[in-house]
Protein backbone atom coordinates (compact mmCIF):
# COMPACT_ATOMS: atom_id res chain seq x y z
CA UNK A 1 0.00 0.00 0.00
CA UNK A 2 1.04 3.48 -0.77
CA UNK A 3 0.79 6.33 1.49
CA UNK A 4 1.13 9.88 0.81
CA UNK A 5 1.22 12.57 3.21
CA UNK A 6 0.72 16.22 2.74
CA UNK A 7 1.86 18.49 5.71
CA UNK A 8 4.45 15.76 7.64
CA UNK A 9 4.80 17.81 10.82
CA UNK A 10 4.80 16.48 13.83
CA UNK A 11 1.51 14.23 14.09
CA UNK A 12 2.07 12.96 10.56
CA UNK A 13 6.12 11.30 11.20
CA UNK A 14 5.11 10.00 14.63
CA UNK A 15 2.16 8.41 12.39
CA UNK A 16 4.89 7.27 9.89
CA UNK A 17 7.19 6.02 13.11
CA UNK A 18 4.66 3.67 14.43
CA UNK A 19 3.39 2.42 10.85
CA UNK A 20 6.13 2.56 8.67
CA UNK A 21 6.06 -1.57 7.46
CA UNK A 22 2.25 -1.28 6.87
CA UNK A 23 3.11 0.84 3.52
CA UNK A 24 5.38 -0.45 0.11
CA UNK A 25 6.12 3.28 -0.52
CA UNK A 26 5.35 6.46 1.52
CA UNK A 27 5.97 10.58 0.32
CA UNK A 28 5.24 13.51 2.25
CA UNK A 29 5.91 16.99 1.58
CA UNK A 30 8.01 19.72 3.07
CA UNK A 31 8.68 23.07 2.96
CA UNK A 32 12.31 23.98 4.74
CA UNK A 33 15.56 21.34 3.36
CA UNK A 34 15.48 20.58 6.85
CA UNK A 35 12.67 18.91 6.97
CA UNK A 36 13.17 17.08 3.57
CA UNK A 37 15.94 15.74 5.14
CA UNK A 38 14.02 14.44 8.28
CA UNK A 39 12.16 12.95 5.67
CA UNK A 40 14.56 11.61 3.56
CA UNK A 41 16.01 9.43 6.91
CA UNK A 42 12.81 8.55 7.78
CA UNK A 43 12.34 6.69 4.79
CA UNK A 44 9.85 8.92 3.64
CA UNK A 45 10.25 10.73 -0.76
CA UNK A 46 10.04 14.00 0.03
CA UNK A 47 7.86 16.67 -2.51
CA UNK A 48 8.07 20.46 -1.90
CA UNK A 49 4.64 21.55 -1.47
CA UNK A 50 3.41 24.79 -0.45
CA UNK A 51 0.03 26.98 -1.09
CA UNK A 52 1.47 28.60 -4.38
CA UNK A 53 3.53 26.15 -5.74
CA UNK A 54 4.71 22.51 -5.94
CA UNK A 55 7.18 20.09 -7.33
CA UNK A 56 5.71 18.56 -10.44
CA UNK A 57 6.78 15.41 -9.44
CA UNK A 58 3.99 14.58 -6.78
CA UNK A 59 1.61 14.19 -9.99
CA UNK A 60 3.05 10.62 -10.00
CA UNK A 61 3.00 10.12 -6.46
CA UNK A 62 -0.53 10.80 -6.22
CA UNK A 63 -1.26 9.02 -9.20
CA UNK A 64 0.46 5.97 -7.36
CA UNK A 65 -1.13 6.55 -3.81
CA UNK A 66 -3.66 4.16 -2.05
CA UNK A 67 -4.10 6.33 0.55
CA UNK A 68 -3.31 10.34 1.30
CA UNK A 69 -3.33 12.34 4.51
CA UNK A 70 -4.01 15.69 4.81
CA UNK A 71 -2.22 17.67 7.62
CA UNK A 72 -1.67 20.79 6.07
CA UNK A 73 -3.98 23.81 8.00
CA UNK A 74 -6.10 25.40 6.15
CA UNK A 75 -4.97 28.96 3.66
CA UNK A 76 -7.68 31.05 4.58
CA UNK A 77 -10.76 29.91 3.27
CA UNK A 78 -9.91 26.85 1.62
CA UNK A 79 -7.54 23.72 1.65
CA UNK A 80 -4.36 24.53 -0.14
CA UNK A 81 -4.06 20.46 -1.12
CA UNK A 82 -7.57 20.99 -3.12
CA UNK A 83 -7.02 24.37 -4.46
CA UNK A 84 -3.89 23.06 -6.33
CA UNK A 85 -4.28 18.99 -7.01
CA UNK A 86 -8.27 18.15 -6.79
CA UNK A 87 -8.37 16.92 -10.30
CA UNK A 88 -5.03 14.70 -9.93
CA UNK A 89 -6.77 13.36 -7.05
CA UNK A 90 -10.01 13.04 -8.08
CA UNK A 91 -8.44 11.24 -11.15
CA UNK A 92 -6.15 8.67 -9.01
CA UNK A 93 -6.85 5.78 -10.28
CA UNK A 94 -5.52 3.61 -7.14
CA UNK A 95 -6.46 5.88 -4.26
CA UNK A 96 -9.39 4.71 -1.71
CA UNK A 97 -8.71 6.68 1.63
CA UNK A 98 -8.41 10.10 2.29
CA UNK A 99 -7.42 11.09 6.18
CA UNK A 100 -7.66 14.94 7.11
CA UNK A 101 -6.68 15.84 10.38
CA UNK A 102 -9.18 18.61 11.65
CA UNK A 103 -9.09 19.40 15.20
CA UNK A 104 -11.97 19.37 18.17
CA UNK A 105 -12.03 23.17 18.28
CA UNK A 106 -14.30 23.34 15.64
CA UNK A 107 -16.69 22.61 18.01
CA UNK A 108 -16.03 25.76 20.05
CA UNK A 109 -17.27 26.50 23.67
CA UNK A 110 -19.72 24.25 25.01
CA UNK A 111 -19.86 25.49 28.60
CA UNK A 112 -17.94 22.28 29.50
CA UNK A 113 -20.84 19.66 28.28
CA UNK A 114 -19.98 16.86 26.28
CA UNK A 115 -19.57 17.22 22.68
CA UNK A 116 -19.85 14.29 19.92
CA UNK A 117 -19.51 13.80 16.32
CA UNK A 118 -23.27 14.74 15.60
CA UNK A 119 -22.76 18.29 17.84
CA UNK A 120 -22.98 21.65 15.27
CA UNK A 121 -19.72 23.09 14.78
CA UNK A 122 -19.74 26.70 16.53
CA UNK A 123 -15.80 27.58 16.07
CA UNK A 124 -14.95 30.68 18.21
CA UNK A 125 -11.58 31.55 16.89
CA UNK A 126 -10.60 32.29 12.91
CA UNK A 127 -7.96 28.90 13.32
CA UNK A 128 -10.88 26.71 13.86
CA UNK A 129 -13.65 28.62 11.50
CA UNK A 130 -11.62 28.13 8.18
CA UNK A 131 -11.01 24.38 9.98
CA UNK A 132 -14.85 23.87 9.28
CA UNK A 133 -14.39 24.85 6.05
CA UNK A 134 -12.18 22.98 4.65
CA UNK A 135 -13.83 19.52 6.20
CA UNK A 136 -16.85 20.56 4.43
CA UNK A 137 -14.35 21.13 1.04
CA UNK A 138 -13.04 17.52 1.55
CA UNK A 139 -15.99 15.56 2.23
CA UNK A 140 -17.83 17.35 -0.89
CA UNK A 141 -15.23 16.05 -2.84
CA UNK A 142 -15.62 12.89 -1.31
CA UNK A 143 -19.22 12.64 -2.84
CA UNK A 144 -18.32 13.67 -5.94
CA UNK A 145 -15.56 10.97 -6.41
CA UNK A 146 -15.61 7.56 -5.73
CA UNK A 147 -12.81 7.50 -2.44
CA UNK A 148 -13.80 7.26 1.15
CA UNK A 149 -12.94 11.07 2.72
CA UNK A 150 -12.87 10.66 6.76
CA UNK A 151 -12.53 13.47 8.71
CA UNK A 152 -10.06 12.97 12.42
CA UNK A 153 -11.07 15.80 14.62
CA UNK A 154 -7.68 15.54 16.93
CA UNK A 155 -7.85 17.09 20.56
CA UNK A 156 -4.40 18.11 22.28
CA UNK A 157 -1.25 16.03 20.75
CA UNK A 158 0.95 14.92 23.00
CA UNK A 159 3.79 12.24 22.41
CA UNK A 160 7.38 11.37 22.38
CA UNK A 161 9.43 14.66 22.51
CA UNK A 162 6.22 17.23 23.07
CA UNK A 163 4.68 16.22 26.77
CA UNK A 164 4.18 17.51 29.98
CA UNK A 165 7.15 15.92 31.40
CA UNK A 166 9.42 17.87 29.46
CA UNK A 167 7.58 21.18 29.49
CA UNK A 168 8.06 20.60 33.58
CA UNK A 169 11.71 19.39 33.54
CA UNK A 170 12.66 22.16 30.95
CA UNK A 171 11.33 24.58 33.17
CA UNK A 172 8.73 26.40 31.00
CA UNK A 173 5.56 24.36 32.08
CA UNK A 174 2.83 26.42 34.21
CA UNK A 175 -0.07 25.59 36.18
CA UNK A 176 -2.90 27.79 35.03
CA UNK A 177 -5.91 27.59 36.80
CA UNK A 178 -9.33 28.29 35.36
CA UNK A 179 -12.19 26.97 37.24
CA UNK A 180 -14.26 24.16 35.23
CA UNK A 181 -11.79 24.30 32.23
CA UNK A 182 -10.88 21.03 31.22
CA UNK A 183 -9.38 19.52 28.00
CA UNK A 184 -8.97 15.91 26.09
CA UNK A 185 -5.51 14.79 24.82
CA UNK A 186 -4.79 12.13 22.51
CA UNK A 187 -1.47 10.24 22.69
CA UNK A 188 0.49 10.07 19.00
CA UNK A 189 0.40 6.22 19.32
CA UNK A 190 -3.61 5.89 19.36
CA UNK A 191 -3.97 8.39 16.52
CA UNK A 192 -2.14 6.33 14.69
CA UNK A 193 -3.83 3.43 15.50
CA UNK A 194 -7.47 5.26 14.76
CA UNK A 195 -5.50 5.97 11.17
CA UNK A 196 -4.87 3.17 10.37
CA UNK A 197 -8.07 0.59 11.36
CA UNK A 198 -9.87 3.48 9.47
CA UNK A 199 -7.57 3.12 6.02
CA UNK A 200 -8.23 -0.76 6.52
CA UNK A 201 -11.81 0.15 7.38
CA UNK A 202 -12.56 2.90 5.19
CA UNK A 203 -16.50 4.35 5.34
CA UNK A 204 -17.67 7.13 3.22
CA UNK A 205 -18.14 10.69 4.07
CA UNK A 206 -17.21 9.76 8.38
CA UNK A 207 -15.90 12.09 11.12
CA UNK A 208 -14.21 11.14 13.67
CA UNK A 209 -13.55 12.29 17.28
CA UNK A 210 -9.66 11.16 18.33
CA UNK A 211 -9.52 12.10 21.74
CA UNK A 212 -8.71 10.15 25.33
CA UNK A 213 -11.17 9.20 27.69
CA UNK A 214 -11.11 11.62 30.27
CA UNK A 215 -11.05 14.96 29.89
CA UNK A 216 -9.44 17.02 32.52
CA UNK A 217 -8.09 20.32 34.02
CA UNK A 218 -4.85 21.10 32.20
CA UNK A 219 -2.60 22.25 35.72
CA UNK A 220 -3.52 18.39 36.80
CA UNK A 221 -1.37 16.89 33.95
CA UNK A 222 1.64 19.19 34.93
CA UNK A 223 1.16 18.09 38.82
CA UNK A 224 0.92 14.26 37.79
CA UNK A 225 4.31 15.22 35.69
CA UNK A 226 6.08 16.71 38.15
CA UNK A 227 5.14 14.11 40.60
CA UNK A 228 6.21 11.74 38.34
CA UNK A 229 9.71 13.98 37.77
CA UNK A 230 10.16 13.56 41.90
CA UNK A 231 10.07 17.69 40.73
CA UNK A 232 7.73 19.96 42.71
CA UNK A 233 5.07 21.24 40.33
CA UNK A 234 5.36 25.25 39.30
CA UNK A 235 3.20 27.55 41.40
CA UNK A 236 -0.42 27.99 40.06
CA UNK A 237 -1.58 30.90 38.32
CA UNK A 238 -5.00 32.16 37.72
CA UNK A 239 -5.82 32.53 33.86
CA UNK A 240 -6.71 36.07 34.42
CA UNK A 241 -3.16 37.01 35.87
CA UNK A 242 -1.35 34.64 33.09
CA UNK A 243 0.67 36.42 30.63
CA UNK A 244 -0.67 34.39 27.65
CA UNK A 245 -0.15 34.88 23.69
CA UNK A 246 -3.62 35.38 21.74
CA UNK A 247 -3.40 31.97 20.32
CA UNK A 248 -2.67 30.51 23.97
CA UNK A 249 -5.34 32.44 25.54
CA UNK A 250 -8.24 31.40 22.64
CA UNK A 251 -7.62 27.62 23.73
CA UNK A 252 -9.28 28.40 27.29
CA UNK A 253 -12.04 29.94 25.65
CA UNK A 254 -13.60 26.23 24.04
CA UNK A 255 -14.59 24.02 27.25
CA UNK A 256 -16.16 21.33 26.38
CA UNK A 257 -15.49 17.49 27.17
CA UNK A 258 -15.32 15.18 23.77
CA UNK A 259 -16.66 11.81 23.19
CA UNK A 260 -14.90 9.13 21.64
CA UNK A 261 -17.05 5.85 21.04
CA UNK A 262 -17.57 6.31 17.38
CA UNK A 263 -14.10 4.96 16.86
CA UNK A 264 -14.43 2.49 19.48
CA UNK A 265 -17.86 1.32 17.92
CA UNK A 266 -16.90 1.90 14.28
CA UNK A 267 -13.30 1.12 13.84
CA UNK A 268 -12.78 -1.02 17.09
CA UNK A 269 -10.35 0.88 18.83
CA UNK A 270 -9.02 0.43 21.96
CA UNK A 271 -6.86 3.14 23.44
CA UNK A 272 -3.53 2.58 24.27
CA UNK A 273 -3.26 5.11 26.69
CA UNK A 274 -7.12 6.41 27.82
CA UNK A 275 -5.94 8.73 30.35
CA UNK A 276 -3.31 11.02 30.12
CA UNK A 277 -1.70 9.04 33.41
CA UNK A 278 -1.14 5.74 31.30
CA UNK A 279 0.07 8.13 28.62
CA UNK A 280 2.52 10.17 30.93
CA UNK A 281 3.57 6.84 32.75
CA UNK A 282 4.89 4.89 29.41
CA UNK A 283 6.71 8.13 28.39
CA UNK A 284 8.35 8.43 31.58
CA UNK A 285 9.57 4.79 31.43
CA UNK A 286 10.92 5.33 28.20
CA UNK A 287 13.10 8.28 29.55
CA UNK A 288 11.01 11.40 28.73
CA UNK A 289 11.77 14.40 30.87
CA UNK A 290 14.56 12.36 32.88
CA UNK A 291 16.75 13.04 29.94
CA UNK A 292 15.96 16.61 29.86
CA UNK A 293 17.05 16.64 33.58
CA UNK A 294 20.51 15.06 32.75
CA UNK A 295 19.13 11.53 34.22
CA UNK A 296 18.99 12.62 38.05
CA UNK A 297 15.73 13.86 39.73
CA UNK A 298 14.95 15.25 42.85
CA UNK A 299 16.53 13.20 45.63
CA UNK A 300 18.40 11.54 43.74
CA UNK A 301 22.43 11.72 44.17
Amino acid sequence: MNLLIFGAGYTAQQFVQTCRDRFTRIGGTFRSTSKARALQASGVVPYYFDAERYDPDILGEVAQADALLVSIPPAFDSDPVLRSLSDAIMTAPRLRWIGYLSTVGVYGDAQGAWVDENTPTQPVNERSRHRVTAEGQWLAFGKRGSVAVQIFRLAGIYGPGRNALRKVADGTARRIIKPGQVFNRIHTADIAQVLMASIEHPSRSAIYNVADDEPGPPQDVITYAARLLGLEPPPEVSFEAATLNAMARSFYRDNKRVRNVRIKDELGVRLRFPTYREGLDALYASGEGVRSLGGNTMGEE
